[in-house]
């Protein structure tokens, strides 16, 4: 079986995105709204500025006692974030988030349209079932083993 790629193994099929001015109250209901762990910032002309994740809430906000109702999202995005394509093996993506210490990565086609986020939660599905299937395998060799 061929390995999947970041697009076939995206959980969120449409990018969730905020202006940069709206404010990281808006970030925080907007990610639990669409249920996920990061907000692409995009601007006027749909131009990627920068990416809000829950981590950044927490550790850009909240632990610096920011007002998440006056701080907009430009005040404490990643600026253009690492990006792959849509055709990127998970594997190499899951290498990439572990090398550089992230776990969203945005996918943007060569001609520069955004088509979501791969978090690392996107790579374990298959992974899990895999291991599941394996672990049922080995009682099954045990049980027939004696």
């Amino acid at each position: 079986m061929s390995e999947r790629t970041v697009s076939q193994s995206m959980a969120q099929r449409h990018p969730v995105s905020l202006a940069p001015q709206a404010t990281i109250w808006d970030a925080a209901c907007t990610m639990t709204k669409a249920n996920c762990g990061s907000v692409l910032i995009i601007d006027g002309a749909g131009v990627m500025q920068g990416i809000v994740t829950e981590r950044d809430l927490m550790t850009r906000v909240l632990a610096k006692a920011l007002n998440p109702e006056t701080t907009t999202v430009a005040d404490v995005m990643t600026r253009s974030p690492y990006c792959v394509g849509p055709e990127t093996l998970v594997s190499d993506a899951v290498l990439i988030m572990i090398e550089r210490g992230f776990r969203h990565l945005p996918i943007v086609t060569p001609a520069g349209k955004i088509i979501g986020v791969f978090s690392v939660r996107d790579a374990l599905p298959r992974e899990i079932g895999a291991a599941v299937s394996l672990a049922e395998f080995h009682d099954q060799v045990n049980d027939a083993l004696g």
